[in-house]
């Protein structure tokens, strides 16, 4: 099963999208347990893959026996493997959230829906383990036409963001699958281990220069960099619980993935760094992705808005890890795609418990919830101190590196714009944490010289928790951001200290 693992973590899901709806036609309720036992499979699966990668070396898997560069071949290195068990464990744990949720939304849709959720997982783990940059494009577009049917069966503007989104999307999938055809006419070669032999002596083309440009704008707008965001704050905010957290905890850390993966693997290091200015330009749009998402996050009264415009700013996070183009940089950047994972997962799904409980995401139906939902919100806190950086959560660590990556690089702004949009993200949350634990301070918090009393009478909440196959995933993502912080240090060195690229 081991040899053929890189096959069946596809295939499994694939299969299992096209029995759900044959299942669902004659037994609904067993849709669930269905994608419950196939998303556990795809866990093992990627714990398989990462132990043989860890333990023996990379793994080369021919589909149909033919070789590259002409056949399809499935590559697994450090990096992805890394990838691929971050998805595969968020994605199982997001569909055993999405019961109840699924349940109170959209329950005549719960067969369409989880079939969608299956073949939007396919196309993630695919887009990760391929490494042909065509067969990049199709799992892009299978994920892509997923993600964009689950967002329109949100609520209230939901199918408008969802329309807007795949005009952006398509716009980003055209751009990058011209960067494959330029890449294709210069070389004739579509693996991507084979354009890495073959470009170095084509780096003064323009159409490798173009290509280039195409593959940078395409990747851009799928993971909302900076300025081409615009698409995510509806999108996510309109969407279903689910489909935002796995959104939010996935597709664009997978987007940074394939940004990494076109840099410096297809093309060489030097040719992003020293070649084109381009680490230089992902940098300062990265500043502009922290400052720009920490001062709107502030600006917002709905708390999943809020957290969509926090998620640019951490793409920025992310990225300006990568733009500083050292081991430091790069060690907090692949550190921030894992804490990020589980901090932006625990917070849309606290705030979805928050909606499935209360109806509403607002900053005012957040008051006096410690008492109402004392667990879902000491979740939320957790991660939200995590997201802000403050020790000893995992975020914490991550943005250390990122720190230290910076000032290594002599970008001493980079390094001030790192702790400015970590103190805007801080009150960005205290604004929430506010409402939850202290509403009756917020007139004095508003510039009153003394404490007046909240308008509504608070004293007597009863206790609501969420579900508990909602508030379990939440537990296992604070459980998470409170464990993995301290195991850093062991992750860097069994799987990260291999994936930074030569000459870093």
């Amino acid at each position: 099963m081991t040899a053929q693992a890189p096959i069946l973590i596809i295939i499994i899901p694939l299969i299992a999208s096209f029995l759900n709806v044959i299942i669902g036609l004659w037994r609904k309720r067993l849709c669930y347990p269905l994608v419950i036992i196939t998303l556990s499979l795809s866990v093992i699966l990627s714990i398989s893959i990462l132990n043989t990668v860890i333990t023996q070396d990379v793994i080369h898997y021919r589909l149909g026996g033919w070789e590259p560069p002409w056949g399809i071949e499935y590559v697994i290195d450090h990096l992805n493997a890394f990838i691929l068990s971050i998805i595969s464990f968020i994605s199982l744990t997001i569909a055993i959230y999405s019961k109840r949720n699924v349940e109170q939304e959209f329950p005549e849709k719960a067969v369409y829906f989880y079939t969608i959720y299956l073949l939007l997982v396919t196309g993630v783990l695919g887009i990760t383990i391929t490494g042909d940059v065509f067969n990049l494009y199709v799992f892009l577009e299978i994920t892509s036409l997923a993600v964009y049917a689950l967002i329109a069966i949100g609520r209230d503007k939901a199918p408008l963001a969802s329309f807007n989104y795949l005009i952006m999307g398509t716009i980003g999938a055209c751009f990058y699958l011209l960067g494959v055809g330029y890449l294709y006419i210069a070389t004739g070669s579509l693996n991507m281990a084979d354009l890495g032999r073959l470009l170095p002596d084509l780096y003064h083309s323009k159409v490798v220069l173009v290509a280039f440009a195409f593959f940078a704008v395409g990747v851009a707008i799928k993971m909302a960099l900076f300025p081409l965001h615009v698409w995510l704050p509806d999108a996510y905010t309109y969407a279903p619980s689910t489909v935002s957290a796995f959104a939010a905890s996935t597709m664009t850390k997978v987007g940074v993935y394939v940004m990494i993966r076109i840099m410096f693997t297809v093309f060489e290091p030097r040719f992003s760094i020293a070649m084109l200015p381009s680490t230089e330009i992902l940098g300062w749009a990265a500043s502009g992705a922290m400052l720009f998402g920490c001062i709107l996050a502030i600006a917002q009264t709905d708390v999943k808005r809020m957290l969509s415009y926090i998620l640019i700013a951490e793409v920025g996070y992310i990225v300006i890890g990568v733009s500083v183009a050292n081991r430091m940089g790069f060690t907090g950047a692949l550190l921030h795609i894992l804490f990020d994972a589980f901090t932006m997962a625990c917070l849309f799904m606290a705030a979805g418990a928050v909606m499935h409980k209360t109806g509403e995401t607002s900053l005012q139906g957040f008051r006096h919830l410690h008492r109402r939902m004392p667990l879902t919100m000491a979740a939320f806190s957790i991660a939200a101190l995590s997201a802000v950086g403050v020790p000893p959560f995992a975020g914490f660590f991550s943005k250390w590196y990122l720190v230290l990556g910076a000032i290594d690089a002599g970008k001493w702004i980079f390094a001030g714009l790192l702790l400015l949009s970590s103190l805007l993200i801080a009150i960005a949350f205290f604004r929430i944490i506010q409402n939850v634990y202290f509403p009756q301070y917020e007139n004095l918090i508003a510039g009153s010289e003394i404490a007046l009393p909240s308008a509504h009478n608070d004293n007597i909440t009863l206790r609501d928790e969420a579900p508990v196959s909602m508030l379990l995933p939440i537990f296992i993502m604070a459980a998470g951001i409170l464990i993995l912080g301290f195991f850093s240090g062991k992750i860097v060195s069994a799987v990260i200290q291999f994936t930074v690229p030569g000459g870093f």
